[in-house]
């Protein structure tokens, strides 16, 4: 079997697995966080709709010039305060995280501290 088949099919098993036990709704949106080497995007969803209330990412203007672009540990801490503002100007204060097929460490970690910080309750 060709590795990056395989790789991608384990992948796609693991965020199956967190999927199924995390759905987000009208008052409690889902926090998706998806992070490439280069970036970190996060979104709120509401799941019932289909819609997505909020988004931040390190490939926005706001971030591009500034050294958080680089998408280490201090760009997703700047994204969790980020998506924690909008959400909260949104009327968002309660979210269910959803960290996708990665681990809980590291950026991934950084976001979710950051934005239970800033006054997200998950």
């Amino acid at each position: 079997m060709n590795k990056e088949k395989f790789i991608q099919r384990q992948r796609t098993r693991r965020r199956h697995h967190v999927r199924k036990s995390v759905r987000g709704s009208g008052d409690r949106p889902r926090l998706t966080v998806y992070r490439s080497n280069a970036h970190i995007y996060c979104q709120l969803i509401n799941d019932e709709t289909g819609t997505t209330l909020a988004s931040a990412s390190t490939r926005e203007a706001a971030f591009r010039d500034s050294a958080a672009s680089s998408g280490g540990c201090e760009a997703a801490t700047a994204i969790g305060k980020t998506i924690a503002e909008r959400a909260t100007a949104a009327g968002i204060t309660k979210v269910c995280f959803d960290r996708g097929h990665t681990r809980y460490n590291g950026r991934i970690a950084a976001l979710a501290t950051a934005a239970r910080e800033a006054g997200l309750d998950f």
